[in-house]
């Protein structure tokens, strides 16, 4: 496994314990062990992030920078026309 690969899956299980973490609080808001490894997997997470980014470019598109409605401007996949028709 590349050092990509390793960095890529510790930032989804990141990803995924800050998720579970999340749900977690909706249910138990005064847990504050819980509250405290929520921020501590987050700045870990936004570490990693900007490491991995900076070695091997954006995970994913910004959503602060990218127009949200690009996705209209496409045609529709009914729109498309299949070659032969």
């Amino acid at each position: 496994m590349s050092e990509q690969e390793r960095m890529m899956r510790r930032i989804n299980a990141y990803q995924f314990a800050l998720w579970e973490l999340h749900i977690y609080l909706d249910t138990h808001p005064n847990d504050c062990k819980a509250a405290e490894k929520h921020a501590e997997y987050s700045k870990m997470l936004a570490e990693m992030t900007e490491e991995y980014e900076s070695k091997y470019g954006p995970i994913h598109e910004n959503p602060n920078t990218a127009n949200r409605w690009a996705w209209i401007a496409d045609p529709w996949p009914w729109e498309n026309e299949e070659e032969g028709q």
